[in-house]
Order: structure tokens, then sequence, then C-alpha cells
């Protein structure tokens, strides 16, 4: 039986957002015997109809937004973008999804598209991801709903999201598994060239570990200066204090305050970004990454890329090595 799905867009939409979950569902018809094709129908929708332009320049043609009722037993796919911005001042396409999300057999949505399904309330209570830039952003707009920082995609009853553009792929990937096997998902993988379950989650897409930077004129900016220019030195939040000429005490309060993270948490952050830099640059080896970085052995190096990234030093030089 042919699953119906709606690819919901808006203007400034990311085009991959749309175009590959989109080609997701219609790789699954090559891997069906032919009295079970099509197995989806895809049609675009956006809140005026017609041709709408993504960020790219590139145009979709869609079909106005259906009556909510017209969602019952479908799947809707909501796309994100630099126009979400937009879209949630307008409100129009957040009113529309809390009338017709509940009626869909399931509702997602892909990269900032999070900020549109949460807007209409129907992730209150629930947990969500959205694209790694973004996820605190996310929770403080929304504080009712549970973001997740490091998930590719996460399902919460019939609502799914996924994290940054082809992390979309992934969520529809899972979608296909859940309609047609595990078979016809590795199928349409090994086509499409993917992971059925990629390894990591997207907090190793994220490089800049340290979001917040001190003030120009904050107590902590000379003490991140500091620390950059000597990783290398066995630095402990006793030793950073006594540096700073403050007691310990007095430190993690002005760190809290001026980055919002712990002087331990700070210390780690700087070292896991120097460590990402070289291997990124995959010009030392890993016994090198960790001098460097001030992890020390090898050992260190892989247990903080383990409980902070969800991969070891080698995998992330494989994927990130330039």
């Amino acid at each position: 039986m042919t699953h119906r799905v709606l690819l919901l867009v808006f203007p400034d939409f990311q085009l991959l957002d749309a175009t590959g979950p989109a080609d997701v569902f219609a790789a699954v018809d090559e891997h069906l015997p032919a009295a079970g094709r099509p197995a989806y129908q895809l049609q675009a929708i956006s809140p005026q109809g017609g041709l709408v332009v993504s960020s790219s320049g590139l145009s979709m043609a869609t079909q106005p937004l259906p009556e909510p009722q017209e969602l019952a037993g479908h799947t809707l796919l909501v796309a994100g973008g630099y126009g979400v911005q937009r879209a949630l001042q307008q409100g129009q396409v957040a009113r529309w999804l809390g009338a017709a999300g509940p009626l869909a057999a399931r509702c997602a949505s892909v990269c900032t598209g999070a900020f549109l399904l949460a807007q209409s309330g129907l992730m209150t209570g629930r947990k969500m991801v959205t694209h790694w830039r973004y996820a605190e952003l996310l929770q403080r707009l929304h504080p009712s709903v549970e973001v997740l920082h490091d998930s590719l995609f996460i399902r919460d009853g019939a609502f799914y999201s996924s994290a940054g553009v082809t992390a979309g792929m992934d969520l529809c990937l899972s979608l296909v598994e859940e309609d047609h096997g595990r078979d016809v998902s590795l199928q349409v993988a090994k086509g499409l060239v993917m992971y059925l379950r990629r390894p990591g989650g997207q907090r190793q897409f994220s490089t800049e570990l340290l979001a917040q930077q001190a003030p120009a004129d904050g107590l902590m900016q000379r003490l991140l200066s500091e620390l950059r220019e000597s990783l290398a030195t066995a630095w402990d939040v006793e030793s950073m204090a006594a540096w700073m000429n403050l007691s310990p005490r007095t430190l993690h309060r002005h760190c809290q305050a001026e980055l919002g993270v712990t002087p331990a948490r700070l210390l780690l952050h700087l070292r896991l970004d120097r460590a990402c830099q070289l291997l990124e640059a995959g010009e030392v080896s890993l016994k090198r990454v960790a001098q460097r970085s001030g992890f020390g052995n090898t050992y260190n190096l892989r247990q903080a890329f383990s409980r902070a990234l969800g991969v070891t030093p080698g995998e992330y030089r494989q994927r990130f090595c330039r």
C-alpha cells in the first residue's frame, strides 16, 4: 500500500532538508517487488503553494497546505533553513502544524524545522533534537521541550526530529525500516552510500566546543589566553586559581558568570578543541596529539573523546582529516 509523505517547505528553506529525505523514500521502490510499488507518494507543500525558492537559489514546485484532516494516515516532514525565522514570525506554519500534526501518522522535523514544530505546541513535554548550533537556543525558547544535544534523530511517540541536514536522511532511513524492515532499509543505505546506523552522535561535528567566549574586558579573557598557549602544562583548578591570584571558589564563580562553565569544564573544552584541530590537520601521531593538547597519553585522549564526542580520536581523524 502506498504511503503518502508530505514535505513542508517555505521560502529560503534548506534544499537538502527536503530533497535528501525525498531521495531516501524514492529509493525504496528499487528493492520491492513490482506489486508493492510505489512505496511512497511524495508531495511538497508550502504556505502559499507554487514555486518556493530555497536558500541555494533552486526552486521546488509545491502545493498549498492541505486541510488538516487530509494528513490522516500520512507522514509529514518539516524542513529547516534560513527561512525558519521569517516563518516563525509569521506564525502560519506553526498554527497549521498545531492543527494538522496530531492527525498525521508521523510528524517529523529536519534541522531547524524543529523550531516550527516546537512553536506549534505539539512538542510540549516531549524530547527533540536539532542542529548542534541551535540546540541551546531551542531549549531557551521552549523550556517545556527536552532538547537532546547529541542525538542524530529521535522519536517521541508519533513525533520525530533530526539534527542538521543529512541527519534528516538518517531519520528517513529509520522510517523506511519501520515500514519495510531492516533488509530493505539496508539496501537503500547501500545504494545511497549511507550508514544504516551512523557511528557516534552529532557532537563529533562540533569542533567549536567552547561556544561562549569570555567578554573582552572580563577576568576570564586573561586565563583563556594563557591556557590556549600552554595546554600541555599540567593545569588543574587549583593551579589555574593560583595563576590568577584567586581562590578556587572565586575562580569558579567568575568562570560560571562569564563563560557558563566550571573551570574544569573550560580546561576540558579547550583541550578537546586543540585535539580536534590537530587530528583534522593529520600531521602528528595520536601520542603527540595527546601530549600537545594536555591529555598526557592516548588513554586519556580516548576516554575524553568517547565521553564528550561519542567517537574515538582515530575515528574522528578518519572522518575529518583534511
